[in-house]
């Protein structure tokens, strides 16, 4: 649970670091395999998004999950496509939120 609250926090700091205010975020889709997250989140570090955080010894590498990780990619790559609707797609696998997911309900 910590580690997932630490996660969290991590990607308010990434958005608000970002050349945009944050006011939308872009996450992946509940209920998605392993196996397509992992090709979502290869995608989005191979087109842009900053993914150092998320390698071993990084600021984001724990939690240590595909989801995790594919959470922070698309968040990243969003926020550098100037938080275009277009950019949180990925094929389906991800969404746009409004509400900060860093912060917990």
């Amino acid at each position: 649970m910590a580690g997932l609250v630490l996660f969290l926090l991590l990607i308010l700091a990434m958005a608000s670091n970002s050349s945009a205010t944050a006011s939308t975020w872009c996450i992946c889709k509940e209920g998605v395999s392993e196996a397509v997250l992992q090709k979502t989140l290869d995608y989005a570090c191979g087109n842009g998004a900053d993914c150092t955080a998320t390698r071993q010894n990084g600021a984001c590498f724990i939690p240590n999950t595909v989801k995790a990780h594919c959470n922070y990619a698309v968040n990243s790559y969003f926020q550098r496509k100037a938080q275009a609707a277009s950019a949180c797609d990925f094929s389906g696998t991800a969404r746009v939120v409004t509400s900060d997911p860093s912060q917990s309900p």
